[in-house]
């Protein structure tokens, strides 16, 4: 840009356009240097780009503008030189400098290479407890284990490798690498999944899997292979270019010898042939796509939707069929409280859940975290509990203000031969434990992973435009059946492992469906690497934000819906500029051409560059309105 300016303050057109004269003896020499620093250097880009594109026999925007400033300069150079003619050094720098500009707002906007894999390999702790022969405890690499070896997980950490459990019990948090909602109880003879993480107990662990065996190495290999597979639509602007290389090419070649065989010289007939090649490649073509790139891109963030991949957004107006996940993303991802009653007149709703929360205030098991946080949510104050006992596998019980109290499961409702209320179970997504005073039956809580209010909205307008509703989910049957009838669903699919969930996409896929993946967790990673869209949960993990083209930074279903209406508006746009960008190329060429030359009217370039410069000013204008398109 800094070179342009003493080439443009030098050009005999941009002197004669804007009436004012300046030059000085070798001016011209000063131009042609100039210039053949800015069609080396900065052209090379779209020079190298040609050659690929060439070498691949599809022509697009690289081949069009080589086109363009090579016949600018190899002209004007021979123009300096001694030919009969006018010189394009400005037109060949300004076109070089707003291609540039265009090229750079574009792939900044886009850029941004996928870390999925070192996300996915960051989940994996770097050391591990490793038990000697002897009894003693050595912490040592990961990478130092070897199937046989016992480990220790201690409480809160994350598992290093894949094994069995030989002594403890604690609840293991799978959620984001199995979608299972809750954290999953493992004892003597479980397995475990290296990449998950240890709660409440300690683990002594026999090494089965190591390295590219384990389960979230088998996990990063269907991300890799999905990635690679994963194919790129062509760009808008690609196609467009590619019909205007050929329209300037021949509209070029065909002036050229019309002229020709009309009697006029060679340096008129080359100079119209020159007009019409540059005037034929717009300005306002490399901005076209950019500049809606640029503006969907930032509006687009400031309404909680990230965009990794602009082609996928644009496809996204394209789809067919939506597979959700369920935990995180249908659903809060969190065991909560659903509702809570009393079936005594002895007491009131409030004071089951207190009374329940007082007794699981001493326990780390996940039914009793979602107590205690409702009761915190509601601000119930309840005192200490003293006598404090585990009913093996059947729940606790102590003494509340004197009174034996217990927070039971059905199964010990059924030993003890008291019968449940009718009203209990609404579906089957629920956990539901019990409450007893006295030994006698107070009053139920039910515990799910509760279905976010926002997902009902998204659902039914998904629906309303056509759109399948599929959720995959690594939960039970009974929970995903029950969900999905509570969603109003297109159809599910239960207790699936990724390479499941990467499966049904590709399934879908052969039938002609156009698919989107929303999900959030290591699980959902290979499926989102394998769609057509793949959104991310913004909530989740790192990994599926990587391996997504769009992340939902607000974690809320609805945005899908206002990602599809966006990206509609986004592509509607981009056809727009490229209406306005190529459009003048019908009027600007064939009077370039000297179509009209017999009745005294002639293009001349300085008139065909004031032309594109009006192109380019109603392209961003236009790319502008589109930040009216979600508000």
């Amino acid at each position: 840009m800094i070179l342009t300016i003493p080439i443009m303050v030098l050009a005999p057109m941009i002197q004669q356009l804007l009436g004012y004269e300046f030059g000085f003896a070798g001016d011209k020499y000063v131009q042609f240097v100039l210039s053949s620093i800015v069609f080396f250097y900065g052209g090379w880009p779209f020079l190298k780009g040609f050659f690929d594109e060439v070498s691949k026999k599809s022509p697009g925007m690289m081949t069009l503008i080589a086109l363009a400033i090579s016949v600018a300069y190899f002209y004007s150079s021979a123009v300096i030189f001694g030919l009969s003619g006018k010189i394009f050094f400005w037109e060949l720098v300004g076109l070089i400098d707003i291609m540039l500009l265009g090229h750079w707002i574009e792939m900044k906007s886009v850029m941004g290479a996928s870390n999925a894999l070192q996300e996915l390999a960051k989940m994996m702790p770097s050391e591990a407890h490793r038990i000697s022969d002897s009894g003693e405890m050595e912490d040592v690499d990961v990478l130092e284990l070897k199937s046989g070896d016992i480990i220790l997980i201690k409480p809160g950490e994350k598992i290093p490798a894949d094994g069995e459990v030989i002594d403890g019990e604690s609840h293991v948090n799978e959620a984001m690498l199995t979608g299972e909602s809750k954290p999953v109880t493992k004892k003597k003879g479980d397995q475990v999944i290296g990449g998950s993480i240890n709660d409440n107990g300690s683990l002594k662990v026999k090494v089965v899997h190591t390295g590219d065996e384990t389960f979230l190495s088998k996990v990063i290999g269907m991300v890799k292979e999905a990635q690679q597979a994963k194919s790129r639509t062509q760009h808008l602007a690609d196609r467009a270019a590619a019909w205007l290389f050929y329209v300037a090419l021949g509209a070029g070649i065909i002036t050229f010898v019309v002229w020709s065989s009309l009697g006029k010289d060679f340096e008129f007939a080359l100079e119209r042939m020159v007009t019409v090649m540059i005037i034929s490649c717009p300005h306002a073509l490399g901005l076209a796509v950019p500049l809606v790139v640029a503006i969907s891109t930032a509006v687009a963030a400031r309404n909680g939707l990230l965009i990794r991949d602009r082609t996928a957004f644009e496809n996204s107006r394209k789809l067919t069929a939506i597979i959700f996940d369920k935990t995180g993303t249908l659903t809060k991802g969190e065991f909560g409280v659903t509702r809570f009653k009393s079936v005594s007149n002895s007491w009131d709703d409030k004071e089951v859940l207190k009374i329940a929360a007082a007794l699981e205030n001493n326990s780390e098991h996940p039914i009793a975290t979602g107590i205690v946080k409702k009761a915190g949510e509601l601000k119930l104050v309840y005192p200490e509990v003293s006598d404090f006992e585990n009913i093996a596998g059947k729940g606790i019980t102590a003494l509340y203000e004197g009174e034996k109290v217990s927070v039971v499961s059905p199964g010990f409702l059924r030993e003890n031969k008291i019968p449940l209320p009718d009203d209990v179970y609404e579906n089957e997504a629920e956990t539901i434990v019990f409450v007893l005073i006295g030994g006698q039956l107070a009053g139920f809580i039910g515990l799910a992973d509760e279905i976010r209010e926002e997902s009902y909205d998204a659902i039914n307008t998904l629906k309303a435009n056509g759109i399948k509703v599929i959720m995959a989910t690594g939960d039970n049957e009974k929970v995903a059946r029950a969900v999905s009838e509570m969603l109003g669903l297109d159809g599910h699919y239960a207790e699936v492992l990724p390479g499941d969930k990467q499966q049904i996409v590709k399934d879908l896929q052969a039938k002609n469906e156009f698919v989107a993946m929303t999900g959030d967790g290591v699980n959902d990673a290979p499926a989102l690497a394998q769609a057509d869209v793949g959104i991310a949960i913004g909530s989740g993990t790192d990994v599926a934000a990587e391996t997504a083209d769009i992340i939902l930074v607000n974690s809320n279903p609805k945005d899908v819906v206002n990602l599809i209406l966006f990206g509609k508006a986004t592509y509607k746009k981009m056809v727009q500029n490229l209406y306005w960008a190529a459009g003048y190329n019908i009027v600007a060429v064939p009077l370039a051409a000297g179509v009209l030359a017999p009745v005294g009217i002639v293009l001349s370039p300085a008139i065909g560059a004031v032309l594109m410069s009006i192109s380019t000013v109603i392209v961003a204008i236009n790319a502008q309105f589109l930040k009216k398109q979600m508000k």
